[in-house]
């Protein structure tokens, strides 16, 4: 299977949003951008945003480790815990990545 460089840019998601749903590219870009903003403080708050059959966003805890500083291999560093986002593929996601070819 061959990866392509095409990218789904915010702007694309836009335009492509409005055009399915017959609306201008900046009512596209409003629907969008208030779909990340709810998205990001709905994790924020420490809820999890479910899509049926597409998917799951959550927010974990990365642990604090041990790390190697990049810039001196010889010096061991502490890598705080951090929030970090997570995305899990849902069912019909998954299902319609199988049969993409």
């Amino acid at each position: 299977m061959a990866v392509t460089n095409n990218l789904m840019n915010k702007i694309k998601l836009a335009e492509a949003l409005a055009e399915k749903m017959n609306f201008s590219k900046k009512q596209g870009e409003e629907i969008l951008d208030n779909l990340t903003e709810i998205i990001t403080a709905t994790l924020k708050s420490g809820e999890e945003v479910v899509l049926a059959g597409f998917g799951a966003f959550s927010a974990r805890v990365r642990k604090a480790r041990g790390g190697v500083d990049p810039r001196n291999p010889q010096l061991r560093i502490t890598i705080p815990e951090v929030v970090v986002s997570k995305f899990k593929a849902g069912k019909n996601l998954k299902e319609a990545l199988k049969k993409r070819g």
